[in-house]
């Protein structure tokens, strides 16, 4: 290894992250121009990055919106790019969703809208059907993102309360032709639970969005309840006609960024293990396991022989008790400082390759092997701070917060490794 561990972990994300810019991904998959109309649409944190580039490499005229997070914007000049809120939904979010919307009303079979999609998109294209009101979806939201689900079950639930996901905005595409572009924030990368999928026809119902809701204690509504009971809240199924012709690619992954920084590791001389591109579950139970591997090379040499580098991605999920501040990839690494307890020759980094951890101002932290040290001079515990869920004061006190600004890309979760 001729880098120190420091150095070389923040070489391997930068090249991750980089993996997957729009910029790089997205014009390789563009479409033949139609004989009508291009209109251009789209959600999520790569959205406006994504329409930069459709602009940049598209060869006749088109027109559009595109919604993104605050402060994830691009400059454009043919396609509105819309600023609004996430993980929370807010009114710019409903008034872009809903001009989309009407965009793609009337167009004909000689007409083509391109849908350019990115993880953030559920709480960015946030539309209520009749009878439920903003502020009903903004409170549900807000208790999903407390309970601990995963972002499949979460998506599920905003598909059946949306009058333009879960297939509906598609449907409403018709009989134009309908390409939509991909950038997958998901496990498994399943292509309608990205944005919970608003051009693809959905699989699930309003029965297991109900269930959703009670295996997690989210108290709803009457409205809503009976918006999901009553069946009003179906979403197109597959085989619906509306969809026919319609094309999908997925054009960056989490697979995709994990192999870049494996390859980083590898010119710096050191073996990469990619544990897996879709881990999920609990933050702090996914550390207990990485330290476990961590400390089974270190001690062993096995599954490989140090020097070595973990690498996984995916989403962990954080079940809120405390009152501190958090971010998934904070609360990983917090767990993971726990369960080392200072063990020697071992580095993380653990960001959200969107550049915003949870809705920090960071997109991850870095420890060493005297984190714990350090923060002990300071009077910070790091099981009474993992309680509170303030894994980002306890690596803000140690100067090690990573804050890369908006990434304008988002492949979920990337967290690193290094066992010297």
């Amino acid at each position: 290894m001729t880098l120190d561990p420091a150095t070389l972990l923040r070489q391997m994300a930068d090249a991750a992250i980089a993996a997957v810019a729009p910029a790089r991904c997205l014009p390789p998959h563009l479409p033949t121009p139609p004989k009508g109309r291009t209109v251009v649409i789209g959600a999520g944190k790569a959205a406006a990055a994504m329409a930069q580039a459709v602009e940049a490499h598209w060869d006749g005229p088109l027109s559009g919106l595109v919604v993104t997070r605050y402060g994830h914007g691009a400059d454009c000049r043919h396609i509105e790019v819309v600023e609004a809120a996430h993980p929370v939904p807010d009114e710019a979010g409903r008034a872009a969703a809903g001009r989309i919307l009407e965009m793609v009303q009337g167009l004909t079979a000689d007409d083509l809208v391109l849908c350019l999609i990115s993880g953030g998109g559920s709480a960015l294209l946030a539309l209520p059907p009749k009878g439920i009101a903003l502020a009903d979806k903004q409170a549900i939201n807000r208790a999903l993102l407390r309970s601990g689900a995963s972002i499949g079950e979460m998506n599920c639930v905003r598909k059946h309360l949306s009058a333009i996901k879960g297939g509906r905005l598609g449907a409403a595409c018709a009989p134009a032709r309908v390409v939509t572009l991909m950038i997958s924030d998901v496990p498994g990368d399943d292509p309608a639970v990205i944005a919970s999928g608003p051009t693809l026809p959905d699989a699930t119902t309003c029965a297991d969005a109900l269930d959703i809701l009670q295996r997690h204690g989210i108290a709803v509504p009457a409205n809503v309840h009976a918006h999901l009971a009553s069946g009003r809240g179906e979403t197109p199924k597959p085989g619906d006609p509306r969809f026919e012709g319609h094309d999908l690619k997925v054009l960056a992954t989490a697979q995709q960024a994990l192999e870049a920084a494996a390859d980083v590791a590898r010119a710096a001389g050191i073996k990469p293990v990619i544990l897996g591109n879709a881990l999920e579950g609990e933050s702090r139970e996914v550390a207990k396991v990485h330290a476990a591997i961590a400390q089974q090379v270190r001690q062993h040499g096995q599954p490989v022989a140090a020097p070595c580098v973990l690498i996984s991605g995916g989403e962990t999920t954080v079940t809120v008790r405390g009152k501190g501040r958090g971010g998934r990839n904070a609360e990983f690494l917090l767990a993971l400082a726990d369960a080392l307890n200072g063990a020697p020759g071992i580095h993380a980094l653990a960001l959200d390759t969107d550049g915003i951890d949870g809705s920090e101002d960071n997109a991850g932290c870095i420890l060493s092997p005297d984190s714990l040290a350090r923060a002990g001079t300071k009077g910070l515990s790091a099981k009474r701070m993992l309680a509170d869920n303030d894994g980002y004061g306890f690596f803000a006190a140690l100067d090690d917060l990573i804050v890369t600004g908006p990434t304008c890309t988002n492949v979920n979760d990337l967290r690193l490794i290094i066992i010297q």
